[in-house]
């Protein structure tokens, strides 16, 4: 799996990793508390489909399939928002977007701003396409970067002693927020896009089984976030040939697979078996906690039916992700859990399987889904929710959401339209039930409106001036 640089990469990270083993040297945890290592893995941009155990028969997920065969899928796992951004700062923080601002990456819009219908924050090089030279008018506030006295995941977990490292994608802003060691390459001290990388995925793993074998004498989380399979779709020559020549004989189905993509999941999924095997391989698979997923739904390379929309959306395509746990010993093989869980829950999760406290002081807005691990039930009546204020080109308007049971409504606010669907009978979401069922969505819309008076989320309601039908230059 070692691409050619590493044996140079590993002489400039192993003295971090020995100052982690020894930084992180605590008394031994009591006896009674059994604290798991905890890995993490979030892919960057896959579809809930694009999965063998999800259903999906062109791309080859053998290592997936195998982790959620020995462990448990969870169909109904959500992310936090819409794309890469507000997933990954709820997942670090336990609070819900409105809370941090962390919309999307770059913080504001990325759309010409004569598309919008509602006047929202906007990119500075969008903003120069109208044509007019005054200062962007204020909107509301967003933010590019979790505040860094934010406590995180890694601090929490820093209670009990654990060894942290997050390595990869993290797109939350320039704090380390309290990881150990904290890289988008591997290389302490660096942050840098790889997505134009073939080999990044396979670095990436070789890096986290050496952090994982340097630390395996301790309680360790690793937050392993992958670059691929976002664009620009790039991949090992061989790989993409295979799937080139796997997709010349496909007969299956009709669906427009991409050579190159299916090659960036699988590159995934190596990575995915270089991790368990590792774990085996050092006698802790039932010592550790694995999870899979995703930071948004797929993108238009995807296959995302039967679900609708795409990464940016609030329909089911852009915000549930494909996700499976194993804890060998602990999570009953071959299980599926229906219960939602979303990206805030992660915090409180890792918290409970820790033993430790939240943090004091700051909101903590999901809750442990730890019990449905083993197999108990857990947040049977809680809602989940979203808040996505900004435009995202193509794909979005500002729009809210909260999903309670098997319903979920969709709030778009340029025009107040409220959409209502059963997410177990109508998966797909091609039935607008809003007018056939007033009372419910009514419900639903009132404690939609108090979630977000209770985190202060801003709502886009001022018409933008610079709208125009024809985008032609504002004068």
């Amino acid at each position: 799996m070692r691409s050619d640089g590493h044996q140079s990469l590993m002489i400039r990270i192993a003295p971090a990793l020995a100052a982690i083993s020894l930084a992180c040297g605590v008394e031994p945890a009591p006896a009674e508390i059994e604290r798991p290592n905890l890995v993490l893995i979030l892919v960057d941009d896959l579809g809930w489909n694009d999965v063998g155990f999800n259903g999906d028969e062109f791309y080859e997920t053998p290592h997936l399939d195998r982790l959620a065969r020995e462990g448990m899928i969870f169909a109904n796992a959500y992310t936090s928002g819409p794309n890469c951004a507000p997933t990954r700062a709820s997942l670090i923080s336990g609070m819900y977007p409105p809370r941090h601002m962390v919309y999307t990456p770059g913080g504001k819009s990325k759309i010409d701003p004569r598309k919008m219908r509602l006047w929202v924050p906007v990119q500075q090089r969008f903003w120069e396409r109208t044509g007019v030279t005054d200062p962007i008018p204020d909107a509301f506030e967003v933010r590019q970067a979790l505040d860094p006295s934010v406590v995180s995941i890694a601090e929490v977990l820093k209670q009990a002693g654990y060894a942290t490292a997050r390595l990869g994608k993290w797109h939350v802003g320039p704090d380390k927020q309290g990881f150990d060691l904290s890289s988008s390459d591997g290389k302490p001290g660096t942050e840098k896009n790889h997505y134009n990388d073939p080999n990044v995925s396979f670095d990436l793993t070789d890096v986290s089984i050496d952090f994982i074998k340097e630390n395996r004498h301790q309680p360790f989380f690793l937050y392993l976030s992958h670059w691929d399979v976002h664009g620009p779709l790039v991949a090992r020559r061989n790989l993409v040939a295979k799937y080139e020549e796997k997709l010349a004989s496909w007969t299956k189905n009709e669906n427009p697979y991409n050579p190159t993509y299916a090659a960036m999941v699988e590159a995934v999924d190596t990575s995915v078996g270089g991790i368990v095997k590792a774990l085996e391989e050092f006698s802790l698979a039932e010592k550790t906690l694995v999870i899979f997923s995703s930071d948004n739904g797929g993108t238009r390379v995807s296959i995302n039916q039967p679900l609708r929309g795409v990464k940016g959306s609030l329909y089911e395509g852009g915000v549930r992700a494909p996700t499976c746990m194993r804890w060998s010993g602990v999570i009953a093989a071959g299980t599926k859990s229906l219960t939602p869980i979303t990206s805030v829950d992660f915090l409180p999760t890792f918290a409970e399987l820790a033993g430790v406290s939240l943090p004091a002081g700051q909101p903590v807005d999901g809750e442990s889904f730890a019990p449905l691990l083993r197999g108990r039930p857990a947040l049977d009546d809680r809602a989940i929710f979203w808040h996505y204020p900004l435009y995202l080109a193509g794909r979005a308007t500002p729009a809210s959401a909260i999903r309670k049971g098997d319903w979920k409504l969709i709030e778009f606010f340029e025009d107040g339209r409220l959409e209502l669907y059963n997410t177990a009978t109508d998966i797909s979401e091609a039935t607008n039930l809003a007018e056939a069922m007033p009372a419910k969505a009514s419900a639903l819309h009132q404690e939609l409106i108090a979630w977000r008076d209770a985190t202060d989320a801003v709502e886009p309601r001022e018409p933008n001036p610079y709208y125009s039908e024809t985008r032609e230059p504002v004068p």
